[in-house]
């Protein structure tokens, strides 16, 4: 499918032709520039990488939220320490994936 990129801000439209004004901006037409196939391939493999950290950031806040929920149960100090540890991991994986969809932002790298 094409791939239409707004001139002003950046929106990228699916289609076979532009959309008559961009939903994000209220351009018109005419400030769509149609993609070639290697950039639009980029378009779609950084909207599969960036689903892929969405997802990573979504199972570490289960993780979080699994964590904390040992730690209030607080059978003994093994399980705590194991949960506590866990815990410091899934903030981690969720900040590591977090800065590189910024990253990926500022090198528009987000589709």
């Amino acid at each position: 499918m094409k791939k239409w990129k707004c001139g002003g801000c950046g929106f990228v439209h699916d289609g076979d032709s532009a959309p008559e004004t961009c939903p994000k901006c209220g351009a018109l037409k005419e400030t769509f520039a149609l993609l070639d196939d290697a950039a639009a391939n980029l378009v779609e493999r950084a909207r599969h990488t960036n689903m892929l950290h969405a997802q990573m950031i979504a199972l570490a806040r289960e993780l979080e939220h699994t964590c904390q929920d040992g730690i209030k149960d607080n059978l003994d100090a093994g399980c705590v320490d194991v949960f506590k540890k866990s815990l410091a991991h899934a903030y981690e994986i969720m900040k590591l994936s977090m800065a590189e969809l910024q990253g990926h932002m500022g090198k528009g790298k987000w589709g």
